[in-house]
């Protein structure tokens, strides 16, 4: 689902992932994690797309709750489960969304 009802400025973490072959727990961490994010102060939504590459695309009011967001110690923990067995590689970037447009039928 496509997030639409964003007035900018506001934040995206954008977190891209090249996966490893074990994924035990994997789904219902990023599930619970989404879950959670919908609890803190400032989100705003999500976007997720996998596949051999995966984006996920938070969206935050600011970088304090971003930061807030990287300290909560569930996704600390989910974070270095990541590293220690899920992912091969990620990438996570921080954007300030100043201006955007869309198009839907």
């Amino acid at each position: 689902m496509i997030v639409n009802n964003l007035k900018p400025p506001y934040y995206a973490v954008i977190f891209t992932t090249i996966v490893t072959n074990n994924l035990e727990g994997y789904n219902e961490t990023a599930e619970r994690m989404e879950a959670l994010a919908k609890l803190q102060k400032g989100y705003l939504g999500i976007e997720s797309a996998r596949n051999e590459l995966g984006i996920t695309v938070s969206y935050w009011q600011n970088l304090e709750d971003i930061v807030a967001w990287k300290n909560n110690v569930e996704h600390t923990e989910a974070r270095n489960l990541g590293r220690e067995k899920w992912y091969q590689q990620y990438q996570l970037r921080i954007c300030k969304v100043e201006h955007e447009y869309g198009f839907k039928k």
